[in-house]
């Protein structure tokens, strides 16, 4: 096994980091799911980044995953003549439709979207909230705000509009265009910006086509407001604090974040905590103490997943910050506290065989001391259902369907392997698992393994079946189990 956490790491790949070497290296040091961000970079750039992942999971034997993460609408002011203002708190200043060069008393805002909804008294956040304007009143052409604080204003600088729905598509021809050509790589995740309400994901799944796995990203207190919806309709969350911490106040965002984590864990849902992780290693070669107790508070909570972004794409130590959250994960998940803290709360079984399967095979393995939890899987739902209850005991997902190995890689304690769709009855699927297991050095000769799988083999959807088994016992021969190459 490439390492023995279970919280799972995403590292974002960038200038700094898309060369073989640098590729290789952080998945090494123990990425699981690289982010291409389409904020950034042509897609020729994203292609050959996409092909060296291939190669390196070709090599290495492991799947990887990969997440395409789309830009979503940017809303910015637009220039001025002196290409900044000053404002002091209580100035006002005109916001208008029309385009121009603005000056001290009025600036283009070209997003007929803002004028369409927001009304006085609602604020207008101006680059990541260092200034805040209050809205006086809009006619639908001009929006007259005041200054809430001094601050500065200058060219293109991005708008957040906190407290208001916007009438927008959360992809934009950009996006379109983006998603078409992410798609047509292979990739297993499709992360969308600017999700508000529930309908988003509905409208990017109708895009998307089932080509690839939907990642909401929680950025926006009006998804925080339909976060149940949403969650329901995505295949997986990401805690985009950045934006979060800009549209809400800081000191609310930490306890945002533990109930998204919290509402995903319920509902089954991989959740990445992302944005400022590790900030200081953009620059540094170590992290804070502060940044140390940050990703270690997101492992605590249950996430699957901790994310980094410019740390890794632009930072001048992107192998050195993974290792550092691969440590402060290890260390995290080594307190003896960790799993009372981790299962403070229990989570509710569904009434169906296969969560029924999973809450016992998680006993079984902790009750008796299991090496592993083997489970066969089609789609990689049962070993959803399993990885949410966080047993600490690894997950060997097995699985015939290169994409659901690849897409598992963002579950927590799940190491997937593919696999031939060839098991032929009961005793072969105890064999190849046991063989696996100990392939995978996740068990030795003597150490017992929890099995599921379902009857028929190889129907999705059929986990009924629950078996402890002694790897080496039994075994039939077998020259290869498994293979990226299927």
């Amino acid at each position: 096994m490439k390492k023995g956490s279970y919280t799972k790491i995403v590292a974002t790949i960038g200038p700094s980091s898309s060369d073989y070497k640098t590729i290789k290296a952080l998945f090494k040091a123990g990425v699981d799911v690289f982010r291409l961000n389409f904020s950034h970079g042509t897609h020729e750039d994203h292609a050959e980044r996409h092909a060296i992942i291939r190669q390196i999971e070709e090599e290495e034997g492991r799947p990887i995953g990969i997440l395409a993460d789309m830009q979503g609408p940017k809303l910015r002011v637009g220039t001025f003549a002196n290409g900044k203002e000053e404002l002091k708190r209580g100035q006002k200043i005109e916001l208008h439709l029309e385009k121009f060069v603005g000056d001290i008393t009025k600036v283009t805002l070209p997003h007929p979207e803002i004028f369409a909804a927001i009304k006085a008294g609602e604020d207008l956040l101006i680059n990541d909230g260092r200034l805040r304007l209050r809205v006086e009143s809009n006619n639908g052409k001009v929006i007259v705000a005041k200054a809430m604080n001094a601050g500065v204003i200058s060219d293109r600088k991005g708008v957040n509009v906190p407290g208001t729905i916007l009438p927008i598509n959360i992809l934009t021809k950009k996006d379109r265009l983006d998603l078409e050509y992410a798609l047509s790589l292979g990739v297993e995740w499709i992360a969308l910006s600017f999700v508000q309400k529930p309908d988003d994901i509905h409208k990017a799944r109708s895009l998307i086509k089932g080509r690839a796995r939907v990642l909401a990203k929680l950025e926006k207190p009006s998804a925080i407001e339909n976060l149940n919806g949403i969650i329901g309709l995505s295949d997986a969350i990401m805690v985009a604090r950045g934006d979060l911490g800009v549209e809400m106040p800081a000191e609310v965002v930490p306890q945002i974040q533990k109930r998204i984590i919290a509402a995903c864990r319920k509902e089954g849902k991989p959740v990445i905590v992302a944005t400022q992780m590790l900030e200081s290693m953009i620059s540094e070669p170590v992290s804070t103490r502060a940044e140390a107790s940050d990703v270690a508070t997101a492992v605590y909570a249950g996430a699957d997943a901790v994310m980094l972004s410019g740390e890794t794409a632009a930072g001048k130590y992107p192998i050195e910050a993974v290792r550092t959250m691969e440590r402060i994960i290890a260390a995290t998940e080594s307190d003896p506290d960790f799993d009372s803290v981790l299962n403070a709360i229990a989570l509710p079984i569904e009434a169906d065989d296969s969560d029924s399967i999973a809450s016992a095979a998680c006993d079984v393995a902790r009750t008796r001391g299991c090496a592993a939890i083997s489970t066969f899987t089609k789609t990689g739902s049962t070993v959803r259902r399993v990885s949410r209850l966080r047993t600490l005991v690894p997950i060997l997902g097995l699985t015939p369907d290169i994409t659901v190995a690849r897409q598992l890689c963002l579950a927590w304690g799940c190491h997937s392997v593919l696999t031939r769709d060839d098991v032929e009855g009961f005793a072969d699927m105890v064999g190849k698992s046991t063989r696996i297991a100990r392939r995978e050095k996740l068990a030795k000769n003597g150490d017992r393994v929890v099995i599921t799988a379902g009857v028929p083999f190889g129907t999705a959807g059929t986990t009924n079946i629950l078996r402890v088994a002694i790897v080496g016992e039994h075994e039939a021969a077998s020259p290869q189990d498994a293979s990226l190459k299927g």
